[in-house]
C-alpha cells in the first residue's frame, strides 16, 4: 500500500500519513500532524500541527482541522463543517496558549456545515446533524440538531435513528444489523 497525494497538495516535512490514505486537491497537512491509515482528506482540507486523525476517517471538502483537535478511528467530517480551538478569539489578542482540546470519539458523524465549539467531547457513534452548533459534550450514540445543538434521539452504529426515547429506560434493535441497544439512566449502550 501507499499514500496517494495530489500534486496540488502540500504535505510539510514531518507529517505522518498512514498507508492507503488519500490526500486530494489543494490540501495542506502541517508537519506535526499524525494521520492514520485509509484516511480521505477531501479538496481544500487543512490539518494543523497538533492534530491526530485515526484510521478510516473521512474529512470532506473545505474542512480545517485546527491544533488540539483529535479524531478517533472512523470519524466522518461532512463538507464545510467547522472546528474551533480558541473559545473567545480576538484578532488583537494572542491566545495560542489558550487552545482548548476537542475530542471526537470513534465512529462519530459531524454533518455538513455544523460547528464544533472547542473544548467538547463528541461521544462514540454520535451523530451531529447538518448546520448544528455543538457547544457542550455529546453522549455516545446521541443525535444532535439545531443551534445550539440539542439532543432529539439516538443513532445506531449503522447510522440510522433508533426507536428509543431521549430519556428513560428502553431497548430496541437496529433494523439493519439486529444489534440491540439499551437506554438506561440517559445512556445508550450496545449489547
Amino acid at each position: 500500500m501507499s499514500v496517494s497525494i495530489h500534486p496540488s497538495a502540500i504535505v510539510d516535512d514531518g507529517a505522518q500519513i498512514g498507508d492507503g490514505s488519500r490526500v486530494w486537491h489543494f490540501v495542506h497537512v502541517c508537519g506535526g500532524a499524525r494521520i492514520g491509515e485509509n484516511v480521505s482528506l477531501g479538496q481544500n482540507v487543512f490539518v494543523g500541527n497538533k492534530v491526530t486523525v485515526g484510521d478510516n476517517c473521512k474529512i470532506q471538502n473545505n474542512v480545517s482541522v485546527y491544533d488540539n483537535v483529535h479524531l478517533e478511528k472512523g470519524v466522518f467530517c461532512g463538507p464545510s463543517m467547522v472546528f474551533t480551538n480558541v473559545y473567545n478569539p480576538r484578532s488583537l489578542i494572542e491566545r495560542k496558549d489558550e487552545y482548548r482540546d476537542t475530542l471526537v470519539k470513534r465512529g462519530a458523524t459531524l454533518g455538513a456545515n455544523c460547528t464544533i465549539v472547542c473544548g467538547v467531547t463528541i461521544g462514540e457513534f454520535a451523530f451531529v446533524g447538518a448546520g448544528a452548533v455543538v457547544n457542550k459534550d455529546v453522549p455516545p450514540y446521541a443525535l444532535m440538531v439545531g443551534v445550539p445543538a440539542r439532543q432529539i434521539g439516538w443513532m445506531s452504529e449503522f447510522g440510522e435513528q433508533l426507536d428509543l426515547p431521549v430519556s428513560g429506560n428502553a431497548e430496541t434493535a437496529c433494523v439493519h444489523t439486529g444489534s440491540v441497544y439499551r437506554l438506561k439512566s440517559n445512556t445508550v449502550t450496545k449489547h
